[in-house]
């Protein structure tokens, strides 16, 4: 992209910039867009409703979620080391109680408006990643707003379901440009938008691919057994299938399984296994070598609506780094099938891993990473670019840098 043109943006992200895997699209994105102005990276907006209900083990409790929210919204605004801004506003978890949402709004709206004013920021392009701030971002868009449909958040546990897809119906129709990563979702839905992009999601190639450059491996890593059989990324209910991979474990034993990345599921019994490694989360720029230390990786997906609705980073990540990588079946899967191996049952899924081991070579390696290795997050950003500004006739100095276009989606 041309760094000489000026966008500014404020992203209402899907995660916590502070707490979760910044390998996730939004924050990929606004990496590439505060290249060309102010970025603000919004940390997301609570939008599940506030439970009592005891904790299982292993997942996160109310409070413990509470404590943290606070503790990212005192850290106020903040540079985030990745070349924009970060914050973390205050709002209630009330999007389930109508007569709250519009006070809700207001309290939002002018925190976006105060630190907007702040950065000196100019008609923002404002970036939608989570639904919940659906009415504020519409109240305070000034130019272009683009709406990041990546996940079917009507399916996210615990919200009101019929909100949020009345969010998610006023942002496709209000939205200038909305970004699928699922070919699924858009072939359903793009008839429901104003403007609408299959995107797919980029890669940190050059950050996967040359992890195995460096030969320090981490202290935890080194103890672990080989075979290893690795995940990284969040156990949780709705999207791993916990019963599923303790099966495969228990056909497994000889092989060691590791797990890095938080749970909120219940993984007592996942824990019990004696071949069995909860690393819990590491750092973003940590994972790669983590990852390097896996003989396999594994996506042991539920079969359920919000894994047909996903398209999870972490495949080609594991492409990348040019893993052996077995999965449960979901939709966006099928054009990999040259290189990933596909098992439905945890007969099948166990037997795909002892083949990826077998089968391993470095022509194989080769031909994972090349399946991959023209999709970045570069080219991903001037695509979204190029199709938000097709219908206009800027000079050409004024056009985004669109020379990786021919490596977009296909």
């Amino acid at each position: 992209m041309d760094e000489q043109k000026h966008l500014d943006v404020i992203c209402f992200g899907g995660e916590d910039w502070w707490y979760k895997n910044r390998g996730h699209i939004d924050m990929q994105l606004m990496r590439r867009f505060a290249r060309m102005g102010t970025t603000l990276y919004v940390n997301s907006i609570v939008m599940q409703k506030p439970t009592l209900k005891k904790n299982t083990a292993g997942g996160k409790s109310f409070s413990h979620k509470l404590i943290r929210k606070m503790k990212s919204i005192l850290r106020g605004l903040q540079e985030s080391g990745a070349g924009f801004w970060v914050y973390s506003p205050f709002s209630l978890p009330a999007h389930h109680i109508s007569w709250a949402r519009p006070l809700n709004e207001m309290i939002l709206r002018r925190q976006i408006r105060h630190i907007e004013r702040k950065l000196n920021m100019d008609h923002p392009l404002i970036w939608i990643a989570c639904p919940a701030a659906c009415d504020t971002a519409l109240r305070i868009k000034e130019s272009y707003l683009v709406y990041q449909r990546t996940d079917r958040f009507e399916e996210y546990p615990n919200v009101d379901e019929a909100v949020i897809k009345e969010y998610d119906r006023k942002l496709k129709t209000s939205a200038d440009l909305t970004v699928f990563v699922n070919k699924t979702l858009y072939d359903q839905e793009a008839s429901q938008c104003k403007k609408a992009i299959y995107l797919d999601h980029g890669v940190d190639f050059e950050f996967f691919a040359d992890a195995e450059k460096d030969p320090s491996i981490p202290e935890e890593m080194a103890e672990i057994p080989k075979p290893i059989v690795g995940f990284f990324g969040a156990i949780d209910d709705h999207t791993m299938d916990v019963p599923f991979v303790e099966k495969t474990i228990s056909l497994l034993p000889e092989m060691s399984f590791v797990f890095i990345g938080d749970a909120s599921s219940d993984v007592t019994d996942l824990a019990s296994h004696k071949n069995v490694w909860l690393l819990g989360r590491k750092n973003y720029g940590q994972i790669s070598h983590y990852g390097k230390c896996f003989d396999v990786a594994i996506m042991p997906w539920r079969q359920n609506d919000w894994i047909k609705g996903c398209n999870p980073i972490k495949l080609k990540e594991y492409l990348a780094l040019g893993k052996p990588t077995v999965s449960t079946p979901f939709p966006e899967l099928d054009k990999y099938l040259d290189v990933v191996y596909q098992a439905k049952t945890p007969e099948a899924f166990a037997e795909a891993i002892q083949k990826g081991l077998v089968e391993d070579n470095d022509e194989r390696i080769a031909a994972r990473r090349k399946k991959i290795q023209k999709a970045t997050w570069d080219s991903k950003a001037a695509l979204v670019l190029e199709r938000l500004f097709e219908d206009e006739e800027p000079s050409e100095e004024e056009l985004p840098n669109t020379a990786n276009r021919t490596v977009g989606c296909r």
